[in-house]
């Protein structure tokens, strides 16, 4: 039912197992090892530009959760009119949702895929898609310690294949080879979650966001601890490169993206400053402001300056007044000015005294 599945994942296996069988031999475990790791290296080759999407997108996601959270609060009471909110912001910032599920529910398949293969090789089968018999054979007497690659410390036969079918039930001499993969898988896992939760805004928190962080933490890893008993040797070779490849890929994205975060920055403050004008730079006649131009504070003129400049902005008759006072002579007509000895001498010059004698002597008459 899901050969479109199992038949890609068995070429691209059979491929890699060509490459390196010619190098230490067909039958050697090596082989087969490096086939798997180079599997998992392809698949997620391939589906690098989806992934760096998805961290793109999520980066835009935290940079607008602020907003989201507005609207949450605003339309509280109306959860339809709080969707169609949310879908006309993720639109505008061009954020598909999908987006960051998209190299997860990519990886599922193959996941699926390996498992079957890896579990339809037993002893005795003619074909396991791609391989013939020769490479069923191959792989049946590929030994690493002692143990064959598609055995599990637990052969479930619900899950069918070759080993669990011809042989159910728990298999404790597989536990020495399994269990220290089994944890290096755990830990691998968690580092890896533990490398993005680390990536995210706490601005953009919220209770779905910490639930999943919990599980990418901790059960997650936890999972892979139980249920790893489970798995054929060869799923838990792919479980630890996956997640080996998972790492050193989110270092390398993220290193680069905070990089070009770092040049639009240094861009746009190079922008201002070039659109800022220079210290002492005067502007051109008919010269408008540039956008977001502060105006230059005005510069002090001297006093000497100052003074020239009250005297050639002021009106004609006062510059003509002060040019009197500054002669002796007192203007005509106008009782603001006094001109003169008395403006020389600071107002205070007293009349003589024979003049006001003949005054008095004019009123006693």
């Amino acid at each position: 039912m899901l050969d479109f599945i199992y038949y890609p994942v068995s070429f691209i296996l059979w491929c890699w197992h060509q490459v390196f069988g010619f190098i230490f031999g067909p039958d050697n475990a090596i082989a087969w090892i490096l086939g798997i790791i180079f599997l998992t290296f392809t698949v997620r080759g391939i589906m690098f530009k989806p992934f760096v999407n998805q961290v793109r997108s999520m980066k835009k996601m935290q940079d607008f959760a602020p907003e989201i959270k507005k609207l949450q609060k605003k339309y509280a009471n109306d959860r339809q009119r709080q969707a169609a909110e949310m879908q006309k912001l993720q639109r505008e910032h061009g954020v598909n949702p999908l987006g960051s599920c998209l190299p997860m529910l990519l990886q599922i398949p193959v996941f699926i895929g390996l498992n079957h293969v890896l579990r339809m090789f037993a002893p005795g089968r003619e074909s396991n898609y791609f391989f013939d018999a020769e490479g069923v054979r191959s792989y049946v007497d590929a030994k690493i310690f002692g143990v064959n690659l598609g055995d599990a410390i637990n052969h479930v036969s619900a899950l069918g294949g070759g080993a669990a079918a011809a042989e159910p039930g728990w298999h404790w001499y597989v536990a020495p080879v399994a269990i220290p993969l089994m944890i290096v898988a755990s830990v691998a896992t968690h580092f890896t979650a533990r490398h993005s939760v680390a990536r995210q805004n706490p601005e953009s928190a919220t209770a779905q966001t910490a639930m999943m962080n919990r599980l990418t933490l901790w059960i997650f890893p936890a999972g892979v601890l139980i249920f790893g008993a489970f798995f054929p040797i060869g799923l838990l070779i792919y479980w630890l490169a996956n997640n080996m490849w998972t790492l050193g890929q989110q270092r390398f994205v993220y290193t680069r993206i905070d990089q070009e975060e770092e040049a639009k920055k240094a861009e746009a403050k190079e922008k201002r400053n070039s659109l800022a004008p220079k210290p002492g730079q005067k502007p051109q006649v008919g010269q408008k402001p540039q956008v977001g131009q502060k105006p230059k504070p005005q510069e002090k003129k001297p006093a000497s300056a100052q003074g020239k400049s009250d005297t050639s902005s002021a009106s004609p008759t006062e510059a003509k007044d002060g040019g009197a006072a500054k002669n002796g002579k007192s203007p005509k007509g106008g009782s603001s000015a006094r001109g003169g000895a008395w403006a020389k001498n600071g107002g205070n010059q007293q009349r003589p005294a024979t003049q006001s004698k003949k005054t008095q002597g004019r009123k006693r008459r």
